[in-house]
This record gives structure tokens, C-alpha cells and sequence, in this order.
């Protein structure tokens, strides 16, 4: 690739597979930060990415059930913005059964879980699903600027 070179085929790709085990998130976390860096993100929009990926990542070690234990992560590096890839060879589920929570019953409720795909999508400009009972692919993208 020439240096400059803007064209598709110029997208630089960093993969990373982690075992499902706790705190191997943060793994994934310090490669998300390195790769942000190299692209000259501000550290806010650092920290977005870095908490989108926790989510994703807890989500998938939590619910996948992951038939090979592990979660793999793409990351494509593209002119002006970071695209995460999160995928398991998991159970899948029914996207339209996910509800989104209803943020003040949640706040005064025993039980807080249930917020990753909301704060995912609030913290990364685009965000894509798809499941099946051969697993999840979750595709997040942030700009930039």
C-alpha cells in the first residue's frame, strides 16, 4: 500500500481473538486504544469506543454461550473512522425481542443490567446486528471527528 493510498483495498485490518474469561475485555480495550491513537482520535472519543467495546464484549461472553469459548474482534482502521467488529459462534438471538430499557423504571429497579445495546448505540455513531443460531456479529463505527 502506498503511502496516502485512500482507496477500500487501503483499509488496514487488526484482528484479535479472546477466550471467554473474565476481564479479557480489557484486552481487547488497550488494542482499541492503541488502534485509536495511531488514527489520532481525541481520548472522549477513545473512551466512547473503549466503553462500546466492554458492552460488546460482556454481551457476548454473558449471552453467547459460545460454542469455541472465544469472541473475535476486527477492528478496520478507514480514512476517518474506526470500524469494531465483535462476532462469537454463539446461540444468536432475536434482535426484535430486545427491549430497550425504559431508563427511569431501570434507575429505581433491584435488577440494572440490561443497558449495553443502548449505551453502544448511544456511544458509537453507527451500530449494526445480526444474529442467527450460528452466532452475533455486532458491527460499531465512530468517526473521527
Amino acid at each position: 500500500m502506498r503511502e496516502g493510498d485512500k482507496s477500500p483495498a487501503a483499509i488496514k485490518e487488526i484482528e484479535l481473538t479472546i477466550p471467554v474469561m473474565p476481564d479479557m475485555e480489557i484486552t481487547a480495550t488497550h488494542t482499541a486504544t492503541s488502534v485509536a491513537e495511531y488514527m489520532k482520535f481525541d481520548p472522549d472519543r477513545i473512551d466512547e469506543v473503549k466503553m462500546a467495546l466492554i458492552e460488546a464484549i460482556i454481551n457476548a461472553f454473558e449471552h453467547s454461550q459460545s460454542r469455541d469459548g472465544k469472541v473475535r474482534i476486527k477492528f478496520l482502521i478507514g480514512e476517518d473512522n474506526l470500524t469494531v467488529i465483535i462476532q462469537d459462534h454463539g446461540k444468536g438471538f432475536d434482535i426484535q425481542q430486545i427491549e430497550k430499557p425504559e431508563i427511569a423504571s431501570k434507575l429505581h429497579a433491584s435488577y440494572k443490567r440490561g443497558w449495553g445495546l443502548m449505551l453502544i448505540e448511544k456511544l458509537m455513531d453507527t451500530v449494526y446486528i445480526e444474529s442467527n443460531e450460528h452466532g452475533t456479529t455486532l458491527v460499531m463505527s465512530k468517526n473521527r471527528n
